[in-house]
């Protein structure tokens, strides 16, 4: 009798879990249950599934608004009805049809119109519902007529009557308005929630008709899904015969080519994953990747398969990942395997650059009926919930601002606070709106729409109404397809060296890169800035300690320095082991001859499985569902205390001591949730090694490349010092050299005119594509009459010095843009035949002051381009030891000058600290820690130049200097504004920092870690 309930999937109208509801339906005795949400069918899965377990049948549907407008209510009959809603949904959300206000074309759906909506003729499958409350109205001669096609209506939104209050709020927050200013239309009514059915069925005792129709209606919908079959595309070629003959085909033609015809290891392998991949009828997805990889390869894209997947070396040799799984003995079952019932999931990286035109591809390649984005439900966060609703109490905004901002602990004691905090705490974990995963994609057997309606969200791609987890539940596995800025890096560099220098460097070589001496001894001191994933100053300090000079070091390197590893202090001992191989034993020969490689530590988690099947006598499979169970990837308790009984009546069978076992199981228990995945760290560090290598011998182009795709870890500044550093001549924008990005003629690299916030994009592009149609600008009266440009624009280009190809002071074209263009912005002037030429105009010199024009750059660029930040201090001191010398200083204090690059927050046991990174006066990184009884004395003041006071610590190789005391050092004052102190000393403060927050448990320390150094005896 329920047959139009609300989730809390009806964005900011329902407030009730898919859970609660059914729990409630559970406490009422309800034997049928409708889920009807409003304009989706998010929910429908994890309904039908909570149903079907607790013995209720389950109906669903969707609830037809339009602007807020109750058109009608659907029920699937079927799940070709569930198809039928979902198409309407995406007609409206997708291709802007508007939805019928009556009489929607429905077979297998069930239509209920309210009262309010009846419409002049009524099909077979359509009802209008009748509440409980307007029951009365049915004298009314023009309703009685109807009582015949009448259903019973009782909707259900909210459970008590706070949650009452609470929809009223997100209507007030869906509205944008207050809820004072709500009218009766905008919300529910009070009745909308559930109550005895019988008690229901006793005010419709007058009408049997209606319950008649209602319980008919109840009986003809049957929905029924099957979730364990999989919903992807079969098949790539047209049957599954082919598409098995194609990957053989394929695997072997990449063996050839990767290794040889006759690598017996590498054919047994392919041979072994095949066997598996064709048994789980995963050819179509492994084919359906490597053609996402053909068109990429085709148009010149760079890719990284990253992830599990570069642990099959069926991926490897078909090209969708570069990893050889042989050299670094990676595990395929780590990636597939017979206890996986789920499809594989690759991992593909483009350059940000590229990547909309690979979903281009595969929209237009695999029908857009078949092809969607997985979405994402974004829920209220704290901040949010707070403004939102403070909004819907009417707050101002200062009290807003408070809310917001400051800890609850700190909020006024008032009622409207009290409500807000109330009324916000229930809106936790809510959803607010769906939006778009950032990667996965959803390619189809069936159109999408039988499982789904689509809406399109602002970035132009179509999203299903459910998440990641909804999909694969329901069969369907996501392609990510990722993007990041390091590969459009390395694509752009390679083409500018052979854009500038005629040279041409095959990148996806990874023998180039991985074996080069120089790339080794760079990575081995952490002169890494620019390159992908091994620039940050932690990456930088890790490889310093690791003095890190080849491939497989890299690897681990990459693994350990994220923080599930470092948190459960692998990091530490890794490095401990690293530099002293001989101060401890490995803990069982099992561990020397499988971990050798990273000391006896499970850094990876294909080495969870290493240790479960060469120590415990586990299948690999069965390592693979111990690892996943014990990082909480979707295995049931019960599954692991079935593996870990396994793992330990095998341990005995072996003739393992019960002490060691439990100690090794331990260490599995203790390292498994926190390793990372080495077919990932080693696609990172191929990935890193590209990037270095054209760094090491390309600079300058590299340095353009990486300030060009929006750099990295750091500001552009930091970009910018490193290709000075390399040997750049750097020059402010120029409108007769630069382009729209940063450029290089030689070492003279120009900065392009969108690093000049003030310019709008469009302008800045037009610029440099007029000069390159019509030739240079020869005056600045030529440029104002090609380039629409209005006065404070063109000031802007002035102070930046992009007219010093004249020869003319800044005051002076200052004084010429004026009487050129007045106050009013220019009309696009056409060049003419007869150019009549602007008067000149002599003007006395003015003597200027050289630093004036670091302050204008400082203002416009950021930061100054023709003086360092050490040229405009006050005092000429300059340290009393430089960067480069500071391992000589192990345990003595020194007294350092620097500029702030970036500093990052930590949290240890004792509270807040910092790490910073800095330059010297000659241009050098060093690294500072700052303990929180300092940082309380001795705060950072943002960016700009400190004197340092600290000890020197020297850690396996990497000198730190922990700070006791610092100031900040200040700059001369602004000789622009020499009549105004204060305004004087304003443009020194907007000197910029790098700040990054973690808010991570602190690191563990050595005697928390408890991993054995000795050998394991059964004494012990």
């Amino acid at each position: 009798m329920f047959l139009n309930c609300h989730s809390y999937h009806s964005l900011r109208y329902g407030t009730i879990s898919v859970e609660n509801l059914v729990q409630q339906a559970l406490d009422y005795h309800v034997k049928t249950l409708a889920l009807t949400d409003i304009n989706t069918v998010t929910g429908i899965y994890d309904f039908y599934k909570l149903c079907t377990a607790n013995n209720i049948k389950p109906i669903v549907g969707a609830e037809i608004r339009v602007e807020n407008e109750l058109y009608y209510i659907c029920l699937a009959k079927n799940q070709k009805g569930i198809a039928e809603i979902n198409r309407l949904l995406t007609a409206s959300n997708c291709d802007g049809i508007s939805i019928p206000k009556a009489n929607p074309e429905f077979e297998n759906t069930f239509v209920i119109y309210p009262l309010q909506n009846i419409p002049e003729k009524l099909l077979n499958h359509e009802f209008i519902g009748i509440r409980q409350d307007e029951l009365n109205l049915l004298i009314q001669p023009q309703l009685k007529t109807w009582v015949h096609k009448m259903v019973i209506l009782h909707p259900v939104t909210f459970k008590t009557d706070e949650e009452y209050e609470l929809h009223q709020i997100l209507r007030a927050i869906d509205s944008n308005t207050l809820i004072t200013k709500l009218s009766e239309g905008d919300y529910c009514k009070e009745s909308e929630t559930f109550v005895n059915k019988k008690q229901l069925l006793e005010k419709y005792k007058y009408h049997p008709q209606i319950i008649a129709n209602t319980k008919f209606v109840v009986n003809e919908c049957n929905f029924d899904f099957d979730f364990s079959t999989p919903k992807n595309k079969k098949h790539f070629t047209d049957s599954k015969e082919n598409d098995s003959k194609l990957l053989r085909q394929l695997a072997y033609e990449g063996l050839s080519k990767r290794y040889s015809a006759d690598h017996l290891q590498a054919k047994a392998r392919i041979e072994k994953e095949l066997a598996v991949i064709e048994q789980l009828n995963f050819c179509a997805y492994f084919l359906i990747t490597w053609d996402i990889v053909q068109y990429s390869n085709r148009m010149g894209f760079m890719h990284v398969g990253r992830g599990s997947g570069a642990n099959s070396i069926v991926s490897y040799c078909i090209g969708i990942t570069d990893i050889c799984p042989l050299e670094l003995d990676l595990y395929f079952e780590r990636f597939l395997n017979l206890n996986r019932k789920t499809p594989p999931d690759f991992d593909v990286d483009w350059s940000w650059q590229n990547r909309d035109a690979i979903l281009e591809y595969i929209f237009n390649k695999y029908g857009k009926d078949h092809v969607a984005f997985c979405g994402t439900n974004v829920e209220f966060k704290y901040k949010s919930i707070f403004r939102e609703v403070g909004k819907a109490f009417g707050l101002p905004k200062e009290e807003l601002d408070v809310l917001t901002k400051k800890p609850m602990d700190q909020h006024d004691d008032n009622s409207v606070f009290r409500s807000v905090h109330q009324y916000g705490k229930l809106l936790e974990k809510y959803p607010n709106q769906r939006s778009m995963h950032s990667c996965g994609i959803l390619i189809s057997e069936e159109p999408i729409t039988n499982y789904s309606g689509l809406e399109m969200p602002p970035k132009g791609f179509p999203i299903v109404q459910f998440d990641m987890h909804t999909a694969e539940e329901i069969g369907l596995e996501k392609f990510d397809i990722l993007s990041q800025r390091g590969l459009g890096t390395i694509k752009d560099t390679v083409e500018l060296i052979k854009e500038k220098r005629g040279i041409c460097i095959d990148i996806k070589d990874t023998t180039l890169s991985k074996d080069e001496t120089k790339c080794n001894e760079f990575l081995s001191i952490g002169k890494t800035i620019g390159c992908f994933y091994i620039e940050s100053p932690a990456m930088r300090g890790l490889l310093r300690r690791l003095k890190c000079d080849n491939y497989k070091v890299l690897v681990a390197a990459s693994s350990i320095i994220r923080p599930g590893v470092a948190q459960s202090g692998m990091m530490k001992e890794y490095i401990f082991r690293h530099n002293n191989p001989t101060k401890f034993e490995y803990f069982h020969d099992v561990f020397k001859k499988e971990l050798g490689e990273t000391y006896g530590i499970m850094v990876y988690q294909e080495d969870v499985i290493k240790i479960a099947l060469h120590f415990g006598g586990l299948s690999a499979p069965d390592g693979d569902v111990l690892r996943r169970a014990m990082s909480g990837k979707g295995r049931s308790l019960s599954a692991l205390q079935k593996v870990k009984d396994h793992f330990f009546e095998s341990c005995k069978a072996l003739g393992h001591p019960e002490q060691l076992s439990k100690e090794v199981y331990r260490q599995i228990e203790s390292f498994a949730g926190y390793s990372f995945c080495k077919a990932h760290s080693a696609s990172y560090a191929v990935e890193s090694y590209q990037s270095l290598y054209l760094k090491v011998y390309y600079p300058i182009e590299f340095m353009v490349c990486a300030i060009n795709n929006g750099g990295g870890f750091y500001r552009t500044e930091v970009y910018v010092h490193e290709a000075k550093m390399s040997g750049a001549t750097i020059h402010n924008p120029c409108v007769n050299f630069s382009e729209f990005k940063t450029t290089v003629y030689g070492t003279d690299l120009y900065l392009g005119l969108m690093h000049i916030e003030k310019v709008e994009g469009k302008l800045a592009e037009l610029i440099p594509e007029e000069r390159k149609e019509n030739g240079d600008y020869n005056s600045l009266d030529n440029f104002v009459k090609r380039i629409p440009i209005g006065i404070e624009t063109l000031q802007i280009l002035i102070f930046i010095g992009a007219f010093r190809f004249t020869g003319k002071q800044k005051h002076e074209l200052l004084i010429e843009a004026r009487f050129i263009l007045g106050k009013h912005k220019a009309t696009f002037k056409h060049p003419t035949l007869l150019d009549e030429p602007q008067k000149n105009y002599q003007l006395p010199k003015i003597e200027r002051n050289p630093f004036e024009d670091a302050f204008d750059e400082i203002e416009i660029l950021g930061f100054p381009v023709s003086f360092n930040p050490f040229d405009l201090l006050q005092t000429r001191y300059r340290g009393s030891v430089m960067a480069k010398d500071l391992a000589k200083y192990h345990k003595r204090q020194v007294k350092m000058l620097a500029y702030l690059i970036s500093r990052k927050h930590v949290p240890t046991k004792r509270g807040t600290m910092f790490f910073g990174t800095w330059i010297d006066a000659e241009g050098k990184y060093f690294d500072t820690a700052h303990f929180p009884n300092c940082l309380e004395q001795y705060p950072f003041q943002g960016g700009g130049c400190y004197l340092l006071l600290g000890t020197v610590e020297v850690d396996f190789h990497f000198p730190t200097i922990t700070i006791h005391k610092m100031a900040k050092m200040p700059f001369i004052p602004d000789p622009r504004y020499s009549m105004d102190k204060e305004k004087s000393l304003e443009t020194a403060r907007n000197l910029q920092e790098d700040v990054s927050m973690t808010h991570r448990k602190p690191y563990p320390q050595e005697h928390e870690i408890g991993l054995p150094r000795n050998k394991f005896s059964v004494q012990n």
